[in-house]
């Protein structure tokens, strides 16, 4: 990705359906002996790897315009290849999906983005504890269940992916599941929904535990997918990182208020127009204390890179401690080859901003860190070029289209 930088982005862009939401959301759909479609479905890498890998179990996958249908009736598989789970973390949430519906899964550890030790632990763990077996050897999880049982579970962390892998297992166990301190993320909502739509008894009691009541026959359904969250922030801060005033359809504020807030105190304008956010970034920025990562609805960590970027042309200095994933800091250092001034210090980060960034060779590792450097680009001085921009397909639908019809200039240099 080639970026010429320095152009105020202006317009209005539509926010594409959810990632983080629309993978599980896949795997579930192997639940359902019948037909589930997906309105807003987002034309990602990682769409596609999981659709592939649909097919392989056995389904049968078409598009219809902006939706996606997945008819699961045929499932026969329950192997997961390495050459497809080494390219994306959500593979993880076929164990609890093909134990629900064939009851075996075998896939190797999943892969992804470098971004540090990302255990599965409690994913297994509370597999077993539904009464599946779980074998680990030469880097693959076998497991087996004869049927699983509703159980009691409580996580020790709130797990987004765990919470997941436990939901797609319980719709289909005997009994009533409940899963204490389990992650309360906007994609775990609407994981329930989904299910709720096809008929299962999914729901969030007063004291924020999850009970699920499995066995309720599954029907054909339609659902809407949420605004991707994650690109929404990343646009959002695309306006501001070049002093830009763009209008953002489709937005999620409700699901960003953390990060709103944060921006708000950085003396970012916006103003809510019914769906719409419009961003004003024309006026000074100044950089707050401090941001901590934290789970929802704390600051997510998916925005901590963007974030970064944006940091590193705002006035002060502001320290990020990332509390999420250890290595999420290897983007600083290519932020560094642009003049961007960062300390990092074990899971701490101190960013003081300077007025603009310079064009460089960088490259990115890992999906955000990508959308990191591409902002970066976007208000450095001069050319930038992003080796391992692939990374960005995995997430982002359109986003060199779109930063181009609010008038960035880039392109794809192949």
């Amino acid at each position: 990705m080639e970026i010429c930088g320095g152009k105020p982005l202006s317009g209005r862009v539509e926010i594409q359906g959810s990632k983080n939401a629309v993978l599980p959301i896949l795997a579930g759909c192997i639940l359902h002996r019948g037909i589930s479609r997906i309105n807003h479905c987002p034309r990602i890498r990682d769409v596609f790897d999981t659709t592939e890998l649909l097919e392989i179990l056995g389904c049968q996958v078409w598009w219809e315009g902006n939706c996606l249908a997945v008819d699961a009736s045929r499932v026969r598989g329950w192997q997961i290849p390495i050459q497809i789970a080494s390219r994306m973390r959500s593979s993880i949430l076929f164990l609890g999906a093909l134990l629900g519906r064939v009851g075996k899964a075998q896939l190797p550890y999943p892969g992804g983005c470098v971004l540090g030790d990302r255990p599965v632990d409690l994913h297994l763990q509370a597999m077993e504890e539904m009464g599946a077996g779980i074998e680990e050897e030469n880097g693959r999880i076998r497991a087996e269940a004869e049927e699983l049982q509703g159980r009691e579970i409580t996580l020790r962390f709130p797990s987004v992916g765990a919470t997941e892998n436990i939901i797609l297992a319980a719709v289909c166990a005997r009994g009533m599941t409940i899963i204490r301190n389990g992650a309360r993320e906007p994609e775990i909502e609407e994981l329930c929904s989904f299910f709720r739509e096809k008929g299962a008894d999914i729901r969030r009691q007063e004291d924020g535990s999850l009970s699920i009541r499995g066995g309720k026959e599954l029907t054909d359904s339609r659902h809407d997918l949420a605004a991707d969250r994650i690109v929404a922030g990343t646009y959002l801060m695309a306006a501001a990182v070049t002093n830009g005033c763009v209008t953002l359809g489709r937005m999620p504020s409700e699901h960003l208020k953390e990060v709103l807030h944060t921006m708000k105190q950085m003396g970012i304008r916006m103003e809510k127009m019914g769906k719409d956010l419009k961003v004003d970034g024309r006026g000074p920025r100044r950089a707050p204390e401090r941001i901590e990562t934290a789970p929802y609805p704390g600051f997510p960590t998916d925005l901590q890179s963007p974030m970064m970027a944006l940091l590193a042309v705002t006035e002060g200095t502001c320290c990020i401690r990332e509390n999420i994933f250890e290595s999420r800091f290897e983007t600083a250092f290519q932020l560094q080859k642009m003049g961007a001034k960062i300390e990092v210090k074990g899971r701490e980060a101190r960013v003081t901003g300077i007025p603009r960034l310079y064009g460089n060779w960088v490259e990115a590792r890992e999906l955000r860190g990508a959308a990191a450097l591409f902002l970066a680009g976007l208000n450095a001085a001069g050319i930038t070029q992003i080796k391992g921009f692939g990374y960005i397909s995995r997430g982002y639908e359109t986003i060199c289209e779109d930063m181009k019809n609010l008038g960035a200039q880039v392109r794809i240099i192949e």
